[in-house]
């Protein structure tokens, strides 16, 4: 099958999948989900056959801060899985293969996923279903160039310790694409990007780990794409200092050692505790009458169970416990030309589920309307800047899907805002700027740079090598 050479390609092929692959969730109490069943003492969910994940209780401190002490349920998932995207060059142009997939938690059904999106008992079949295609490419990366390989950490708020392989392997033989996958360059992915809830977050997590190196040029483009952009005045102004920021030689606020110490002494000194608590006794935590766990105030998210009946996946019906969150996210990153590079103003962020206590996140990462229901002081110092930014400083601006294996329609917008520089901006605790060169060479190692952060990189670094389609556009 030949790469797709135009992007009308790659939605005829989604609008074709769409009838093949899908899949369609029920919500059903969690004590009627099949196969899982709570502890009887402590109300852990977990299934039948020990893989997979379990859902269980957390009671977490952190003295001093305006939230002191809390409780919460969170996924357990201690096995790595594996994201993985193979890279093979068509006429000397490198092409991703990427797979239509659909999952229950998907708002829309179909995005694009890497060519391997599997947990440990997915690929060792505990599911009992078929075989996940392409896996010995990554199982056994030797036989080919390595790109990237790095274990990334998931959402610190909703996972405990998860970590996943992030690859990408380049392969010079003949490679045939199976039903639900196509070849896409990254100028496609780049401008598919801007599409509301169409790259999957696992995509976005390992085009972010792409060294800057092995990118298409700014300004290449494949055959059938947009030619390479760079938009007049300001706008055009601020690609050169985007890409500035990609050049290990570009002058950097601060030196990576400086940031590396910053981020090591904040690990020592941050208090925080996490304690595995009941799940069926957690504080300000209920079951509803429908069978869901959920927060006393209405907010934050609740645990729900769903059934599934899918085609074009490994197995065709399942159950399983699902996070199911309120409210659209904001993931926004502030970006400011520092002697004509672009710096990024990243936050020093504590979550329970980090395996190393804090991790580098956007300038905001939250659901505003938690705020509510919470002390002021706990409000985050920058998120005001963000809701308020003028329409015109504002660079990327889409909807993104969180993980639909695990989250029920978990969404957030994604923003970069343009704001000059302002030196105090970075006095807020846990605040610095950085340069973009600097975030990829952190994602060389693990447990710097997380999700969100990741999300971001590869909707920041899309504005590089093409211009974005409108903002929630369908072509």
């Amino acid at each position: 099958m030949t790469p797709a050479t135009h992007l009308d390609d790659v939605h005829r092929a989604l609008d074709s999948a769409r009838g093949r692959m899908f899949t369609r969730t029920e919500r059903v109490p969690l004590d009627e989900l099949t196969g899982w069943a709570g502890d009887p003492d402590t109300g852990t969910l977990r299934h039948h056959r020990g893989g997979f994940f379990t859902v269980e209780g957390l009671r977490v401190r952190r003295p001093g801060r305006p939230v002191a002490e809390w409780s919460q349920p969170i996924i357990n998932q201690q096995e790595i899985g594996i994201l993985g995207i193979l890279v093979k060059e068509f006429d000397g142009v490198p092409h991703f293969l990427m797979q239509l997939k659909a999952e229950p938690g998907n708002i829309n059904g179909i995005q694009i996923s890497p060519t391997v999106q599997a947990t440990r008992s997915n690929y060792l079949g505990v599911h009992g279903g078929r075989p996940v295609p392409y896996l010995d490419h990554f199982r056994d990366p030797s036989r080919h160039r390595v790109v990237t390989d790095v274990r990334q950490s998931e959402q610190g708020s909703w996972f405990l310790r998860k970590r996943n392989r992030n690859m990408i392997i380049q392969v010079s033989g003949e490679v045939e694409p199976l039903d639900g996958y196509l070849w896409l360059t990254l100028p496609q992915l780049h401008r598919l990007l801007a599409v509301d809830d169409l790259v999957n977050m696992d995509t976005r997590s390992v085009l972010a780990c792409l060294p800057l190196t092995a990118e298409t040029a700014p300004g290449d483009s494949a055959p059938g794409d947009t030619a390479g952009y760079t938009a007049p005045g300001p706008a055009g102004d601020f690609t050169a200092a985007l890409l500035r920021s990609c050049d290990p030689a570009a002058p950097a606020r601060h030196s990576t050692a400086s940031l590396l110490s910053w981020i090591t002494d904040t690990r020592i000194r941050t208090d925080l505790t996490v304690e595995s608590a009941p799940l069926n006794r957690l504080p300000g935590w209920h079951r509803t009458p429908d069978g869901r766990v959920a927060h006393d105030s209405g907010r934050f998210f609740d645990v729900i169970g769903v059934r599934v009946e899918a085609a074009g996946r490994e197995v065709a019906r399942w159950d399983q416990p699902m996070i199911a969150p309120y409210g659209t996210g904001i993931v926004a990153l502030l970006v400011a030309r520092v002697d004509g590079v672009l710096h990024a103003l990243v936050h020093l962020r504590a979550e329970p589920g980090y395996v190393d206590v804090v991790e580098l996140a956007p300038t905001v990462s939250c659901v505003p309307e938690n705020y509510d229901v919470l002390p002021p002081a706990a409000r985050p110092p920058l998120l005001d800047e963000v809701l308020r930014a003028d329409p015109s400083a504002v660079r990327f601006d889409t909807v993104q899907s969180e993980e639909g294996g695990r989250f029920h329609h978990a969404r957030s917008r994604h923003l970069v805002i343009e704001t000059p520089y302002r030196p105090e901006l970075a006095e807020h605790p846990g605040f610095r700027w950085m340069t973009l060169h600097q975030l990829t060479g952190l994602l060389r190692h693990s447990h710097y740079v997380n999700m969100e952060t990741r999300s971001l990189l590869a909707c920041l670094r899309s504005l590089t090598t093409s211009a974005p389609a409108p903002v929630g556009a369908a072509r």
